[in-house]
């Protein structure tokens, strides 16, 4: 598309993204000039739109970034009081005690939050700084200068037919230009990706790992509701198919949040993820808190579960990867906001002193160091092996084994070391010949629900004009290799029913309806023949997530 002729708009800092990596970064970038030109570019129709988190935020990265937010009324109102943590069975759950737990386990101090509100605040008290935030503005394209450095993105191009062509209402959008560029785009960013790959930043590093977590929101019985209690749950009904868990947390105006992730590195094709969350609720403890309430939102997106030994390089000429686009989230503790704010700051903070230096265009090095040696690395280096030891010896033994790991980290050594992933989770999949379909319950349409029906509560809109934005790198595959090899994993994996087997007079066909996409970017992580990649869609597209 280079011959199309667009507008360029000149700024210090072009920021991708507002999310809590971006919006930190811009921020603090005013903090220390305020006459830093910089603007954030969000895909969502509105800032939040496209945030999923838990969350139980620690304010420590928030407590850096703006000391005084309780007094500028930061959506920070549920105050944990409560910590659960439960193994469970398919009839019962035993509890397990928190004091055998390291410290860094305790949610004293933290907070239940819906991180689209947190992102919706921190946008406003950086509008008021003067920054400029343009939401439904999907960044398509990366920029590169005449050395191979990265200059800027282009924005807001609107109106191509669906076979790529402009269409009649075609704009082009605007090219913005940066001294550097950040990419704050969340996990599994498209051109966080490009970037990974075109300057090799895996290099030496381990597999990144993912998760898909799915969520939704709840109106309880106010007798049930306990406002600031977390449970967190693993065992059943995953057992030894996949590694993940549960949360619960209650926020709020009689509001819970009902979570479920599964670790993407799972084998058995047939295992069915959304099905697993549905199954799920119906455990008598879950089911009982939920009985008589109603879900008002539904919505999934995938976690970087890699940790420190995956964190990619996080600079090239002239960008800079943030949060998620790294993968900062602290595994055993279900956070990674904390760190992508204190991220965002520490990018910021190396473009000041580079601008002021009159640099441009290179690598921002001490952000990199900041980040592995400050305190987003000492967070993540505790809990390093957590994973990969749940991965090679399943749920029982990485209770064990990582707790101690934990505990030793507290104390500055490790039994371990760094232990290895290994595969990547597309690799991980295995034949379907090794396995057995799984049988799931139907859902009762009261507690459990549908993928489409739930989909609907995500509010998702895609205008259906467009390019498909989940593309096939050969479209014959899904039918040719993924149905007989895998049964087609892509029908089961992505939350959102977006793939589907069609049985036609001319055999099965492979369909996408992209209009149902949620933007988790499973499908990107898990297809085992690595053959569809997600591209963002015209700005605004997608879901509409209200408080979560």
């Amino acid at each position: 598309m280079s011959e199309i002729e667009r507008e360029a708009m000149e700024y210090d800092v072009v920021i991708v993204g507002a999310g809590p990596a971006g919006l930190s970064a811009a921020i603090r970038l005013k903090q220390l000039n305020p006459e830093r030109e910089v603007v954030v570019l969000e895909k969502g129709s509105e800032v939040g739109a496209h945030i999923l988190s838990g969350a139980v935020l620690d304010p420590c990265g928030l407590d850096a970034l703006i000391p005084d937010w309780k007094k500028k009324g930061a959506p920070l109102n549920t105050e944990v009081k409560e910590d659960n943590f439960y193994m469970l069975g398919e009839a019962g759950q035993i509890r397990i005690p928190n004091f055998p737990m390291p410290p860094l386990m305790n949610n004293h101090g933290n907070y239940i939050v819906s991180m689209g509100n947190v992102c919706r605040w921190m946008a406003e008290q950086a509008e008021e700084m003067g920054i400029e935030i343009f939401p439904g503005m999907a960044c398509s394209e990366l920029i590169y200068g005449e050395n191979g450095e990265v200059k800027g993105v282009v924005a807001g191009e609107f109106g191509k037919n669906a076979d790529g062509t402009p269409g009649p209402a075609y704009e082009p959008g605007m090219e913005l230009h940066g001294k550097y560029v950040f990419l704050s785009e969340g996990v599994r960013g498209s051109l966080s990706k490009e970037v990974i790959a075109k300057y090799n930043l895996s290099d030496g590093k381990e597999p990144q790992k993912f998760g898909v977590g799915m969520k939704e929101i709840w109106e309880v019985d106010p007798a049930k509701h306990k406002e600031g209690t977390v449970t967190h749950t693993m065992g059943w009904p995953l057992g030894s198919n996949a590694g993940g868990g549960s949360f619960v947390y209650h926020l709020e105006n009689n509001q819970v949040y009902v979570g479920f992730v599964v670790h993407l590195n799972y084998k058995n094709p047939y295992l069915f993820p959304y099905m697993e969350f549905q199954r799920f609720k119906h455990h008598p403890m879950i089911e009982e808190l939920l009985k008589g309430g109603k879900r008002v939102a539904y919505g999934a997106r995938a976690i970087s579960e890699g940790g420190y030994q995956s964190m990619p390089k996080m600079v090239a000429p002239g960008v800079a990867l943030l949060g998620c686009s790294v993968g900062m989230v602290n595994v055993p503790r279900i956070k990674g906001n904390h760190n992508a704010m204190l991220s965002g700051k520490a990018a910021a903070e190396a473009a000041h002193v580079a601008i002021e230096a009159d640099r441009a265009g290179d690598e921002l090095n001490d952000y990199e160091t900041e980040v592995r040696t400050g305190a987003i690395g000492k967070d993540l280096k505790k809990v390093r092996n957590v994973k990969p030891l749940w991965s090679k010896y399943g749920l029982l033994a990485s209770l064990t084994l990582g707790g101690m790991d934990m505990w030793t980290n507290t104390l500055g050594f490790s039994l371990f070391g760094t232990v290895k992933h290994g595969k990547t989770d597309a690799a991980a999949t295995e034949e379907a010949s090794k396995h057995k379909p799984i049988d799931y319950p139907k859902p009762d349409g009261k507690i459990s629900f549908d993928r489409l029906t739930n989909v609907s509560f995500s509010m998702t809109n895609h205008e259906e004009s467009q390019p498909v934005h989940l593309q096939l790198a050969d479209a014959t595959t899904p039918i040719s290799v993924n149905l007989p090899k895998y049964a087609e994993p892509a029908q089961r994996y992505c939350p959102a029913g977006v793939y589907e087997i069609v049985e036609n007079e001319n055999g099965p066909e492979f369909v996408i309806n992209f209009q149902n996409c949620v933007h988790c970017k499973t499908c990107d992580i898990k297809d085992p023949s690595q053959n569809i990649t997600w591209v963002t869609p015209q700005g605004g597209d997608g879901p509409n997530y209200p408080n979560m």
